[in-house]
């Protein structure tokens, strides 16, 4: 008689960091286990959740929590762990003795907006089951840019009010702010979102990342200064000497140069913001706007084109998507991947990130806009629009005339690009072979 497998899971998610409006922690996890996609829809807000019933573990996560597992072998049967980062599972396979099983691309990253189930049955172990649970309606919305305009920054206003209500009325609220257009939409719909709850706006500042030559602190101040909102604007200086590509590889367990460049920018911030706040908890940021409204040169990656983006649903969220060639199972796709930008150096300088415009109800807009018939397939017509789209939104919603500047990336504002370009080597295989040396 064959011995019967015992199957093991260890959960190293932190439950503290799962925001959830509308259903207990208890609730969320019974839905995720139910497998019933409709019903994992339903769960309001963020989080990351792992649910077992014997052999079978089913795990979901919105885009903004960063979801690992690696399923172990072990005599008695196979071992599941799940946490938010590479290192935290390869501590816990050193803790269990099985470390020599450990390699970064053995880990698997649960794709957001989807239900993984996976069945303990031991070797071999059969491929996971993925259902997606978040299916929002393309095209759904008319060709008019106040229309859409509206929508789109109702639901960024509406969202920013659920989370402002939140959070303790003592605590300060910061916003990572570039003056770019995401950064100044969330800033502005918290800062009027504030007033019109009657919270102190004494509590709030718009942070802005100044090494020195970078142009992002004179757009900061050309946003906020004409609005007569200047007084919210806080510098935070560093040395860009300082810069540790090196470290951001640790930090962020990818190797992407541009999300390297950008994650070492949030480091930075982040640390700048620290030393100065020891005990500040909050930071608000514009990431996920240019998924939204696909605001990304096309020209700069050569699987693209203008209709690769416009025909293919969440592209810049989750990438070709789960069951294509191209989608990394280590890794996941697009803003999926991508995300431990923001969120691993938040995480590493204790604060609690808050992304609002990767909110499904804000995404759920952003898809329904009539790409196709509102560019034409014209590559510039797509880039103005998000600057159009924010502009008109923000006077709609708030009677503002929001400030639109040419877009530039974070790495780009907070330091000069021949500066940046002098510390940083921006090879993807170098910086792969570094991270990957960190388990050789």
């Amino acid at each position: 008689m064959l011995p019967e497998y015992v199957e093991r899971v260890v959960n190293l998610l932190d439950p503290t960091l799962n925001r959830l409006r509308n259903v207990s922690q208890a609730e969320a996890v019974e839905r995720v286990l139910s497998g019933d996609a409709a019903r994992v829809a339903e769960i309001d807000g963020s989080f990351a959740l792992l649910a077992r019933d014997g052999k079978t573990v089913r795990m979901a996560r919105s885009l903004d929590r960063p979801m690992r597992y690696f399923l172990a072998k072990r005599a008695e049967g196979p071992a599941l762990i799940v946490a938010d980062r590479m290192d935290a599972i390869h501590a816990q396979l050193q803790l269990e003795g099985l470390a020599d099983q450990f390699h970064p691309s053995y880990t698997r990253m649960v794709p957001a907006h989807y239900v993984v189930e996976i069945q303990l049955i031991g070797c071999p172990d059969p491929d996971p089951v993925y259902t997606r649970y978040f299916n929002p309606l393309p095209n759904s919305l008319p060709a008019d840019l106040d229309t859409i305009g509206r929508q789109y920054i109702g639901a960024l206003a509406d969202e920013i009010g659920k989370q402002l209500g939140s959070i303790d009325p003592q605590e300060p609220i910061g916003v990572a702010f570039s003056g770019g257009v995401d950064s100044g939409a969330v800033f502005l719909a918290t800062y009027f979102q504030m007033q019109r709850l009657g919270m102190s706006l004494s509590r709030l500042k718009a942070f802005t990342l100044h090494l020195g030559d970078g142009p992002d602190w004179a757009q900061a101040r050309a946003f906020l200064e004409p609005l007569g909102l200047g007084l919210f604007l806080e510098e935070i200086s560093g040395d860009p000497r300082t810069l540790n590509p090196s470290e951001t590889l640790r930090v962020l367990e990818d190797y992407k140069p541009l999300d390297v460049e950008c994650g070492t920018m949030a480091l930075a911030l982040c640390r700048g913001i620290r030393e100065r706040y020891p005990n500040w908890k909050h930071l608000f940021d514009g990431d996920g706007g240019d998924e939204n409204l696909k605001d990304y040169p096309i020209e700069e990656n050569p699987e693209l084109t203008i209709r690769s983006v416009v025909h293919n649903l969440m592209l810049y969220h989750e990438g070709w998507g789960v069951g294509r060639i191209k989608h990394s199972l280590t890794y996941s796709g697009g803003l999926s991947r991508g995300y431990v930008r923001t969120y691993a150096p938040a995480r590493k300088h204790g604060f609690e990130g808050y992304s609002p415009l990767m909110s499904r109800a804000v995404m759920a807009v952003s898809e329904a806009i009539p790409f196709i018939e509102l560019t034409r397939y014209d590559v510039p017509t797509l880039y103005s629009l998000k600057g159009e789209v924010v502009r008109r939104g923000i006077q709609a919603v708030f009677g503002v005339d929001m400030p639109i500047f040419e877009k530039r990336r974070f790495q780009h504002g907070a330091i000069s690009k021949e500066t940046l370009h002098q510390q940083f080597p921006a090879q993807e295989a170098r910086y792969r072979r570094e991270f990957m040396a960190l388990y050789s």
